[in-house]
């Protein structure tokens, strides 16, 4: 018999991802030599090398590549155990990691948790926030519970409800304000500020305007959407922002902000998680939470209840 330990998995799996012991051990929360000791005993448990070491980075073997997968299977199926475990008491408590894309973290976080920890006060909410194609791939393998992002994924493997709808705003300088707000084939020829590749969001923006990604030298982009409204307040150009980021983003830039004519772009925002996942009752409760969540949000997104210009 093998004598190779979970910890010992989770090790390694924490090893193929990082591609460094030093920050794997980090991940690890545990010392360098002690890492390298317990990969250096599973190699000699199964009788060959893993990696690929040298001064700066671990590359993984063949055997090593082989492996990876089979110990993800192995780590997401004792995931599920506890997972199980928590779905046979009526008290849903312990940990629960909870993804949210960038565009929706900082604005519906805040309110979410708190309604969570109200509702569920025996629940450890850990939150990672990240791009979808990420944020996919952890649930794929166990790391999430579950994540909040713009459907559909179309994955399969997942299921989606869907939480509620949000328009895009149009942000553009203050003095443009009495300006008719420009149709989508307008905008195309106007400076659009767009978030960096990966975003969601950046494909949604560049639909609505049915306009193809810019040249590179072209390209004027940003990693997050208070950067895009600091650069519109600069009078670089215009960007789109959801509904529920106006307030925020807003506040404390000289900028002006118009709803589009009919039909306006919109997104969907849902939750999804594993079909397998145990906790699927457990979710789709808590996705009736964050629903609530969202809709104070997004009424609390023009505090004086004034409407915007379409003109």
């Amino acid at each position: 018999m093998i004598n190779v330990t979970l910890r010992q998995l989770r090790y390694f799996d924490a090893l193929a991802r990082h591609g460094h012991f030093g920050r794997a051990a980090e991940a690890c929360a545990i010392s360098q030599p002690a890492l390298s000791m317990q990969i250096k005993e599973m190699e000699e448990a199964l009788g060959g090398m893993l990696l690929e070491r040298s001064a700066r980075q671990v590359a993984l073997t063949r055997f090593g590549e082989e492996l990876v997968e089979r110990v993800r299977d192995i780590l997401r199926s004792v995931e599920e155990l506890g997972d199980f475990a928590r779905a046979a008491h009526d008290r849903f408590a312990g940990r629960l990691n909870i993804g949210m894309i960038p565009t929706v973290a900082p604005y519906l976080l805040p309110k979410v948790m708190g309604n969570l920890s109200r509702t569920y006060p025996e629940l450890d909410i850990q939150v990672r926030e990240a791009l979808t194609p990420k944020l996919i791939q952890e649930l794929a393998e166990g790391r999430l519970d579950t994540a909040i992002l713009a459907l559909p994924v179309s994955e399969p493997s997942l299921t989606e409800v869907a939480l509620f709808s949000e328009k895009f705003l149009l942000v553009r300088p203050r003095e443009d304000e009495r300006t008719p707000v420009p149709s989508s084939e307008r905008l195309r020829e106007m400076r659009l500020l767009l978030l960096e590749e990966g975003h969601c969001f950046r494909e949604q923006a560049l639909s609505f305007c049915k306009k193809q990604s810019p040249a590179p030298r072209e390209m004027l982009d940003a990693n997050s959407l208070s950067t895009l409204v600091q650069m519109v307040s600069a009078g670089i150009g215009v960007t789109l922002i959801p509904e529920m980021a106006v307030a925020v983003e807003t506040r404390s830039a000289s900028v002006s902000v118009a709803r589009f004519r009919n039909p306006q772009p919109s997104r969907t925002i849902g939750m999804v998680w594993r079909k397998t996942s145990p906790l699927a009752r457990q979710l789709l409760q808590i996705s009736e939470v964050v629903c609530q969540s969202a809709g104070k949000v997004r009424r609390q997104s023009r505090p004086n209840g004034a409407p915007l210009p379409t003109r």
